[in-house]
This record gives C-alpha cells, structure tokens and sequence, in this order.
C-alpha cells in the first residue's frame, strides 16, 4: 500500500524544484549575459506552470502544486513581493530628482509617456483581435491603460542590480539613470492607483488615503527618535498595516506597501544593511514569488496568439521607450550614444512589471492569458538589456578616450 505524502513534506519538494531547477539552469549553461539568476527564475516559474508542466505531466503537476501547497506558496509570495516594493518605494531618492528637475523631468516623462502610448495603441490591436484579453471585471479604459504602463514601466531595483553589474551605478550616468526611474517610479504606482479606484468603495478609498497622511506623519516623527535596530521592526509592522488597510480600502495591499515604503527616508537605515536586506530577500523568499507568478499563467486563446501579443508588447515597450529617450537627448543636448544606453537601460521591466500586472490580474482586469503575454514580454526585454548596452558602454569609454 503506497505511502500518502503530507502537505508537509509535498510543499518542501515543490521548495526543492523552485530553488533548485532556475540555479543548475543558470550556473551550468552560464546564462548570466543575457538572464541573470533572478530572470532565469521567473521563466523557470513559467515552464513549472499549467502551461507547460501541467500540460506535459499533469498528474506530476496537480500532486506538487495540488491548492493546499499553492496556498502556502502565495503566502510566502506575497509577503515577498510587500517586502520587496516597500523596501522599492524607500530607495526612491525624489530629493536628487527635484534638485535636477527640468532635465529630469523631461527625460522621464518621455521615457514613460511615448511607451505608455504605444502600448495603448498595442492594447487596442489586442482588443481588435479579441475579446480573450481583458478580465471579468475590467472596464475597456482600465485595461487600455494598464496595458499601456505595463509597456511604459522600469523595473529600478532590478535595474540597480544591473547597473551594479556592468558597474555603471555610482557613475554620473548611472545617478542620472536612477533619477530618471525613480519618477517613473512614483507614476507607475499613481496610474495603478488611477485604474484600481472603486467607486463602490471610493468613501474607503478617499479615508484610507487621510488616514495614510496623518499616521505617515506620526510614523516619521516616531521614526526619527527610535533606534536604528528598532525602525527595522516598526517598520515591517507599517508595512503590513498599510498593506492591509489598502487591500480592505480596495486599492491593494502592492500599492500599500509601496505607499508604506515611500514615506521612509532611506538615510534612517544604514546603506550597507539595507543592500544586504535587499539581497536576502531576493535571494531567500522572492523565488517562491517568480513560481506563483508562472502558476498563473495560460495559454488558452492559443500559443501562437499569446506569443504574437507578447511580440507586439515587446515591439511598443522597445520602440517607444527608445524614441522617447532619443527624444530626450536630442532636446538636452546629449553627447553621442548617451540617449541608446539610458533608453535601453530604462527599458528593464522584470520584477515591477511583473507585481503591476499581477494586481491587474488579482482585480480581474486582464485575464491569464494577457498575464501570460505581459510576463513573456517583461523577460524578453529585460533579458536584452545587457547584450545590448555592454558593446554602447564601451564604444562611450572609447570615445571619451579619444576626447581627451
């Protein structure tokens, strides 16, 4: 007689495959040039889902992520991904964007405008096509929209991680770059906010927002007189209140924990640990985020559709966030190859894009398969940054060389 295997033990073999199979796929094909550790991931999410796993073994598939072992993975995902964006939403440095505001401003609105139209140009098309794409709930405008910014968003802590990487990040280009995303930032979440307003709920909406003013204020000034080893734990207590009240006011516990995150100065914690705080989590908890997110996914209207749309969202993102920039420059006056290497840089959406559509998803605004598409669209493009920037960074090294 067979042995029955406990909740238990089956959540700790599907804790086996999500940290096992992207790691050997990554250290033993070397794919770090073209998918770091944390993009390799999030498709490893993508082949263990329905799509694909569940396709090719599905008895396999509904033993491991069977609802009991599903429900205890999103748990731990959605306390990763609150952690990561609240942890997002402190790194925002809007003092150093004020400070260059005209430059800043103008290159981040062309950064985010001209793809957020294209993408909802690509939305329509989608629409056109067929009616598969939007959710149970989603209004046409919603889904337009949401559509759009998914096209318009950068990721900035996974774009901190590259820049780190091709060790551009303390340079004066680098700074430039972070203070270009992180206005982006602020509007990502602004627009989500626009497309997730309630009008059934809109008196908890409008309180939730007082109630976050004047309890923001009162977390500041708490803040300033505690010890450092004690704001690290008032401040996960902020971010689960904020969550919570958010998602109950209808807004969702993501722009919650951003909200929670924005309103906290980073210089309030030592750089080096929150670096570090930064890494553990992405390192420790947020894989099991990447898997729920390929759990998601569907291809029910059909591969070929899923892929076609996420070419066309790839082709809006790309080409509109690069005319956007190259619209910068040409404005700002930047030296040569300056505006290709910011817009291809600004073009990484892994991760942020990733938890955006996620919340679109969760309010039913867009269904599966868009998810599906959104989600293949997001790897691809970040996936080509570095391929692509690395041969334009050395071509501007060559020519400052020569200049001087």
């Amino acid at each position: 007689m067979p042995v029955e295997m406990s909740t238990s033990e089956i959540f700790l073999i599907a804790m086996l495959i999500i940290f096992s199979v992207p790691y050997l796929i990554w250290r033993v094909f070397k794919t770090d040039y073209y998918a770091p550790l944390v993009v390799v991931q999030i498709i490893g999410g993508i082949l263990l889902g329905p799509g694909i796993l569940g396709h090719i073994f599905p008895a396999y598939y509904e033993f491991v992520f069977n609802p009991k072992v599903i429900g205890a993975l999103n748990g731990i995902a959605w306390w990763a991904v609150m952690i990561f964006v609240f942890i997002a939403g402190i790194e925002l440095d809007l003092k150093l964007a004020w400070k260059h505001k005209g430059e800043s401003g103008i290159t981040a609105g062309l950064a985010l405008g001209v793809p957020l139209l294209f993408g909802c140009v690509a939305a329509l098309i989608m629409l056109k096509l067929s009616s598969g794409w939007i959710g149970e709930r989603g209004e046409i405008w919603q889904f337009i929209l949401g559509i759009g910014m998914a096209c318009a968003v950068t990721a900035l802590p996974i774009l901190v991680l590259l820049m780190e990487k091709l060790e551009i990040l303390r340079k004066p280009i680098g700074q430039r770059i972070l203070r270009y995303a992180s206005i982006d930032d602020i509007a990502i979440w602004g627009v989500l906010a626009i497309i997730l307003l309630d009008w059934n709920r809109m008196g908890r909406q409008i309180g939730f927002l007082i109630a976050f003013a004047i309890v923001s204020y009162l977390i500041r000034k708490l803040m300033k007189k505690i010890a450092e080893s004690d704001r690290w734990y008032v401040a996960l207590i902020w971010l689960a209140a904020c969550g919570f009240v958010a998602d109950w006011a209808g807004l969702h516990f993501m722009v919650g924990a951003f909200l929670a995150g924005a309103i906290v100065d980073s210089n309030w914690f030592d750089q080096a640990k929150m670096d570090m705080f930064r890494s553990h989590v992405l390192f420790a908890i947020m894989p099991v985020f990447f898997l729920s997110t390929g759990l998601r996914t569907q291809w029910d209207v059909g591969g070929v559709m899923v892929f076609g749309a996420a070419f066309l969202l790839l082709v809006a993102s790309v080409s509109g966030k690069l005319i956007g920039v190259h619209a910068a420059g040409k404005i700002l006056k930047w030296g040569k190859g300056e505006a290709s290497i910011i817009g291809w840089l600004l073009q990484t959406k892994a991760l942020i894009m990733i938890i955006f559509v996620n919340v679109l998803l969760d309010k039913q605004i867009i269904t599966n398969e868009t998810f599906t598409a959104t989600l293949i669209m997001a790897v691809l493009s970040t996936m080509l940054t570095i391929p692509m920037v690395t041969p334009k960074l050395k071509a501007l090294e060559i020519l400052k060389e020569k200049s001087h």
